[in-house]
């Protein structure tokens, strides 16, 4: 497998925060995971151990604590889907059976009261799940979760279609993918209802807003792929990664692949703080809430990726940072050569009338969102 690749610091503007109640959470999720049997004994006995509602404690460190236990189970719940079925399960190299699966719990989190999967321990949970976004959050809100898990399914099918192949995807392909399987894209709805609030669709669909959701998907599976690679590099089977399509794609070493997979992500993060910023000055509390929850999520993902068993590995160590750095290894204002994303950097010129300086746009992320969102 060639020599064990070492990761370096990653850059992280944005401050690390908690929930205070997240070791409580953390237990309950675990206890959520026994109730409902998600995945075999074996794989629940691995994902209560990967400190998942620390997790969620980390993507709303303000929220509310039934919204970040609802995060939190919800993740446990996709680790179960995606480890279960796609990444070790016999579905993973069968799209086509994984396709009617995904399908049949599609409708479920659509119509919780259909008689279908009635003795599946997965459909059970997302019925539970589903109960408790309608609770938390509006209609509206609800209707979005659905269609972005639809987004998910759809994603980790062409997944399965590369296994059961056994090919590797070009990297615009993976990159526009990967804002999908990555499953965060599901994660966002629980972002407004964690505080309490739901974006007008003139905000949340508005083409630089959903930019920069799009930008902190990216920096969130990058990083992933940055610190799952030792995993899956050493595990059995086929695996899809970042750094494997830098590699496939463009002759490189394994460390020549994570170098450039850490500059792509540190591009997009500067970008993600200018853009974020020049949102700031015009945006309602909401949206500004909206920003900063952004952040939390993409500083969260980091925090767990490099503290988490489930990637630390400790029966083979993963040569992780301990701390992040403050400055990018490549903070180039020219877009990455990806097409499915380039068109991000249309959105912030060199020379935008009061556009806020980078430095602004830490401190603008960093600091808590004080207003009451209606």
């Amino acid at each position: 497998m060639g020599p064990e690749l070492i990761v370096p610091p990653i850059f992280s503007p944005i401050p690390p925060a908690i929930h205070p109640r997240h070791a409580d959470i953390d237990v309950q999720t675990a206890a959520w995971a026994e109730t409902f049997r998600i995945g075999s004994d074996e794989l629940r006995g691995r994902l209560v151990m990967q400190d998942i509602g620390t997790f969620s404690a980390r993507i709303l460190p303000e929220g509310s604590e039934e919204v970040v236990s609802l995060l939190a189970d919800f993740v446990l719940w996709l680790f179960g889907v995606d480890d279960g079925h796609c990444e070790e399960g016999e579905l993973g190299h069968r799209p086509g059976d994984l396709a009617g699966l995904l399908h049949r719990l599609l409708r479920v989190a659509q119509n919780p009261e259909v008689p279908i999967l009635l003795d599946d321990p997965l459909a059970a949970g997302l019925r539970d799940l589903r109960l408790r976004v309608s609770r938390h959050g509006t209609a509206g809100q609800a209707a979005r979760w659905v269609d972005a898990l639809r987004e998910y399914f759809f994603s980790v099918v062409w997944e399965a279609a590369h296994r059961r192949a056994d090919t590797v995807p070009d990297l615009n392909d993976y990159t526009l993918m990967r804002l999908y399987d990555g499953a965060t894209s599901v994660v966002l709805p629980l972002l407004e209802m964690g505080h309490g609030y739901e974006l007008q669709p003139h905000e949340r669909d508005h083409t630089a807003v959903r930019a920069t959701a799009e930008m902190a998907s990216f920096i969130i599976t990058w990083d992933n792929d940055i610190f799952s690679y030792h995993k899956e590099r050493n595990g059995a089977g086929y695996y899809l990664n970042a750094l494997r399509v830098l590699e496939q794609q463009h002759g490189l070493t394994p460390a020549q692949a994570l170098d450039t997979a850490i500059s792509q992500r540190d591009r997009v993060m500067t970008l993600f703080m200018r853009l974020s910023a020049h949102l700031q000055p015009t945006a309602s509390p909401q949206l500004r809430r909206y920003l900063h929850s952004l952040a939390c999520f993409i500083r969260g993902a980091q925090d767990w990726g490099i503290s988490s068993v489930r990637y630390t590995t400790p029966d083979d160590p993963a040569g992780f940072p301990s701390v992040f750095r403050d400055t990018p290894t490549d903070d180039s204002r020219e877009p990455l050569d990806i097409p499915a994303v380039s068109w991000w950097w249309d959105l912030v010129p060199d020379h935008v009338p009061g556009l806020v300086a980078d430095e602004t746009a830490s401190r603008a992320l960093r600091r808590p969102v004080q207003e009451t969102a209606a």
